[in-house]
């Protein structure tokens, strides 16, 4: 068999300088690093970890984070025609509806929170609040897309991804980017929230479970002599060297290897990390765990706080699909999502803030769109049972520590909540804004794709909200 190195190929095929050409193309697509060693920031940084508590179906801002009178005085009028191509259930649109929640004002900064939400109401003073969210599509798919990975199409890094592949990992026996979705169901376009696109795939998030086996097959069915085992990966990592060598510049065989690496020292590091009984009974039960409807939610929580210290650098919670998507018994719906999430999170901030955790890491709290001020009916008409659809003009995120702001509410929402009208920011401004925190330049953090320097905030313009920043 005739084996040719790449010289040789170049000189005995027609054409070989236009492979050469395309070769060199190639290696300029290639990314500058595809492993998970600590990297240097851009500039000093506020937060070292991301702790990313996403909340698929957009809760309603109005009945949460920003109380709107208006609705009040306004209840049972007609508005459903003056939003024209903003309304996704058309059909089923009904007239201006008030909260079913009373809102209060809490904590030595005054925020506003409803009686939804009582353990988060006590914690508000660490929090900085952004009314002024808005995005570009009213439909859960994209919508997601957006906030995930900056674009409404699949296919690209997320969030996570693009940290990771910025700043690598502190603890090179754990996974850089940790996902702990939710045991009851995926959310809305299922894995695709943590993939790597056309980043190395290194970058993509690791699914740990919160009961149980952290990651399956991760231990070997028998136990073997320590000695036998050492054998095993010294003769392992030879094979994988010479198979390496006869294959260059292959980014998903570098990664297979990677993770067959990280798997034999995660063994113990993910065992210990996710194991919660060393936690003290108190901690256990400021989380909820041990008791419904707070326990599944609470133990991935505190497995967060547990990952990030430590030095796991972005770790994402999930809730199943439809949680806060309350197109119908809003009062009810919205106030079980609330009981499954509020002590746990409220929790989390408490438990960072104590061990001194909480500076040095960013907690981010949102979903991927808001509500309308208009009650949403179901086909019985009956307003007890009434909801909210979809509103991309307006919605309310928070993040706290790492370097925010504390005790701050930026931006606001029109007398309906229907409109961002003050402290306006987009998705691509709340990216750029997660960035800087983690001492990224969103302009300076990207990959170049076929010619393209591909950003995670992509070539619209993007700017890092100052006005939240400590």
């Amino acid at each position: 068999m005739l084996h040719l190195n790449r010289r040789d190929l170049f000189q005995s095929v027609p054409g070989g300088i236009t492979l050469a050409a395309l070769a060199s193309l190639l290696r300029a697509d290639a990314a500058p690093f595809a492993d998970l060693k600590p990297r240097k920031p851009h500039f000093a940084a506020k937060a070292k970890a991301v702790i990313h508590l996403f909340q698929n179906g957009g809760p309603s801002q109005m009945d949460l984070f920003d109380p709107k009178p208006e609705l009040d005085k306004h209840h049972g009028k007609s508005y459903a025609d003056k939003l024209a191509g903003e309304i996704e259930f058309v059909q089923s649109a009904g007239a201006i509806m008030r909260s079913p929640f009373k809102f209060a004002k809490h904590g030595k900064c005054g925020a506003d929170v409803s009686d939804a939400m009582p353990h988060f109401a006590k914690v508000v003073d660490e929090v900085t609040f952004l009314r002024g969210m808005h995005t570009t599509n009213i439909t859960h798919e994209p919508a997601v897309y957006m906030i995930q990975s900056g674009k409404i199409t699949p296919g690209r890094p997320t969030i996570g991804a693009w940290v990771t592949y910025g700043l690598g990992s502190e603890n090179q026996n754990l996974p850089a980017y940790v996902v702990l979705d939710d045991p009851k169901g995926l959310p809305v376009n299922g894995v695709e929230n943590w993939q790597a696109g056309f980043l190395p795939p290194q970058f993509q998030g690791t699914r740990f479970r919160s009961t149980g086996s952290p990651v399956l097959n991760l231990k070997p069915d028998t136990e073997r002599p320590a000695g036998v085992v050492k054998v095993e990966s010294d003769v392992l990592a030879k094979l994988d060297a010479l198979h390496k060598r006869e294959r260059p510049e292959q980014p998903t065989l570098d990664a297979r290897i990677a993770s067959y690496e990280l798997a034999a020292r995660m063994q113990l590091a993910a065992t210990d990390a996710l194991d919660i009984t060393k936690e003290p009974k108190a901690v256990q039960e400021a989380y909820g765990i041990g008791k419904e409807p707070t326990d599944s939610y609470g133990r991935r929580c505190l497995i967060a706080r547990r990952l990030v210290e430590r030095g796991v650098r972005f770790v994402q919670l999930y809730i199943n699909s439809h949680i806060w998507d309350t197109h119908n018994n809003i009062a009810n719906d919205l106030k079980a999502a609330c009981d499954r999430t509020d002590k746990p999170t409220a929790a989390l901030i408490r438990d960072l803030k104590d061990r001194g955790l909480l500076d040095s890491t960013l907690v981010v709290w949102g979903g991927e769109f808001g509500r309308l001020p208009i009650a949403q009916l179901p086909p019985d008409k009956d307003e007890r049972k009434a909801g909210r659809d979809h509103n991309k003009n307006a919605f309310c995120t928070w993040m706290a520590g790492g370097g925010t702001k504390p005790g701050l509410t930026y931006g606001a929402t029109d007398d309906l909540g229907l409109n961002a009208v003050e402290g306006r920011v987009s998705v691509r401004d709340w990216h750029a804004t997660i960035l800087h925190l983690l001492g990224m330049n969103h302009e300076h953090l990207f990959i170049e794709q076929h010619g393209l320097k591909e950003k995670l905030t992509g070539v619209e313009e993007a700017k890092v909200v100052k006005g939240v920043l400590a």
